[in-house]
């Protein structure tokens, strides 16, 4: 078990090694998410398989997404360093296969493996900022864990295109190797952990079943409308045999002595509000993430440096407001810090839903911006809250079930936005490179994003109002010891 200490944050405290460390192990996660999409064309050219190539991301994806709460259950029983180093491992195992594939399958299944080692890697650094920092500090560190992924926005497209112009489209995948090396390093060298000792029952049958059932939900949503029809028999029964699996794992975690994932995560109000919290902004993040730049480059023929930096203005907003929102949520409590944000983020995709028949690249940047801003009030104060409510052995799970619902929150909102726009394009010829048809095609997956934003106020209205007081009488004598 590690304890927080009653000191400053930054590079040069106690901590500050370990703070970098952090950064270094989600950079992985960060840069990767943005680098591999502007490489897709050399990679293709180079291995064949443009009709699979989608599956680079969703093969990812679903396993990052489906591998996560079993990590956060193992990092409960045995700690956090062991499980962050064998996503590391993972990560660059899958990074160096990637560099060398040499068709387009071979690809897919270790982006899978990559899948499996980011879904390792960033809830553990979350858990560990959790572990180390107290109530009061956290935001500060969320904002330096926030702030990687908006320079990851810049830097990923950036590297992307010049490995690509350069036709080394495997150094995206090779820059990876000695970034696991110096976040291992880093991590082995500064970060120590006290772990008591006891016997451990791994909820094998749970774990399965949980894998099995969202492995087959993510699928359905993310395949639904491209490689089978929502109706088809194949797309109705991924669903259904997905449902009576999850139905199942219910079952079994009721009896389960030490559940992967249990039930009590969903009975508390704040930890239940704060899960769909978490489903809602990843939605809205990967809806704008995913057509964003769509928009920009079929309807004003941008540049795909210009569109992305449009998209940047994203995740700039959000590290600026998180890193911020300690001072909001000590004084006026998680709720209200969350529900002004919020609010700022429904103004900026009002805007941008508004406004997209007249598409303008400064004005869509500033409503990202907005909306960026917003989502990082709501995500960092709710993620805190969630954690400092219950004790060290339960944190790694309460996080991993945070990060589980965004992950879901992307995948079905990506699968929802793209089944809206693809209706849309298939009604005229050649629709997906139409202007015109693209500006309502984006149209209403903006508003789609609105919707999905107003939802999630519906979430944040549904905390129960809380402030300092939630934390956990462990954690509030640990921080002042």
């Amino acid at each position: 078990m590690t304890k927080t200490h009653a000191e400053g944050v930054g590079f040069r405290s106690e901590r500050g090694p370990i703070l970098i460390a952090l950064m270094l192990t989600t950079a992985l996660v960060a840069i990767d998410s943005t680098i591999v999409a502007t490489a897709v064309p050399s990679i293709v050219h180079d291995v064949g398989g443009f009709s699979s190539f989608p599956w680079l991301f969703s093969g990812y994806l679903l396993a990052q997404a489906v591998s996560v709460p079993v990590y956060a259950k193992l990092s409960d029983m045995v700690g956090r360093k062991p499980i962050v180093l064998a996503g590391i491992g993972l990560f660059m195992l899958g990074s160096i296969l990637c560099g060398v594939a040499v068709s387009m399958p071979a690809l897919i299944a270790f982006r899978v493996l990559q899948g499996l080692g980011a879904g390792a890697v960033q809830p553990m650094a979350i858990t560990i900022a959790g572990d180390i920092y107290s109530l009061a500090e956290r935001a500060k560190v969320q904002g330096y864990l926030a702030s990687v992924w908006a320079i990851s926005s810049v830097v990923g497209p950036t590297l992307g295109g010049v490995f690509s112009s350069l036709g080394i489209w495997r150094g995206i995948f090779l820059i990876n190797v000695p970034l696991c090396v110096l976040a291992g390093w880093m991590l082995i060298r500064t970060f120590h952990e006290k772990i008591e000792r006891a016997r451990h029952h791994i909820d094998y049958v749970g774990s399965a079943l949980l894998t099995g059932a969202m492995t087959l939900i993510i699928l359905g949503a993310l395949e639904g409308g491209q490689a089978w029809g929502w109706n088809s028999p194949v797309g109705i029964g991924v669903f259904v045999v997905g449902v009576v699996l999850l139905v199942a794992f219910v079952f079994v975690e009721r009896r389960a002595s030490e559940p992967v994932l249990p039930l009590w995560v969903v009975s508390r109000r704040l930890l239940l509000t704060t899960t769909l919290i978490s489903f809602g902004v990843g939605a809205i993040i990967l809806g704008l993430t995913s057509y964003v730049p769509t928009f920009l480059e079929g309807a004003l023929s941008v540049s795909p440096v210009l569109a992305g930096l449009a998209l940047a203005a994203l995740t700039i907003g959000w590290p600026i407001s998180a890193s911020q929102s300690g001072k909001l949520y000590l004084r006026i409590g998680f709720r209200n810090t969350a529900l002004i944000g919020i609010v700022i983020s429904v103004v900026g995709a009002s805007v941008l839903a508004i406004t997209a028949q007249t598409p303008n690249v400064v004005l869509v940047a500033v409503s990202c911006f907005v909306v960026g801003l917003g989502l990082g009030l709501v995500a960092t104060p709710t993620l805190i809250a969630a954690q400092s409510s219950v004790e060290w052995n339960e944190r790694g799970v309460v996080t991993g079930t945070n990060m589980f619902a965004r992950s879901i929150g992307s995948s079905l909102g990506v699968a929802v936005f793209g089944a809206v726009a693809n209706a849309i394009y298939a009604r005229t010829a050649n629709g997906s490179t139409n202007p015109h048809t693209i500006i309502s095609a984006s149209d209403t997956v903006f508003f789609a994003v609105l919707i999905g934003t107003l939802l999630t106020v519906v979430a944040v209205v549904g905390m129960p109002r809380v402030g300092r007081e939630v934390a956990a009488p462990a954690e509030q004598a640990a921080a002042t010891s």
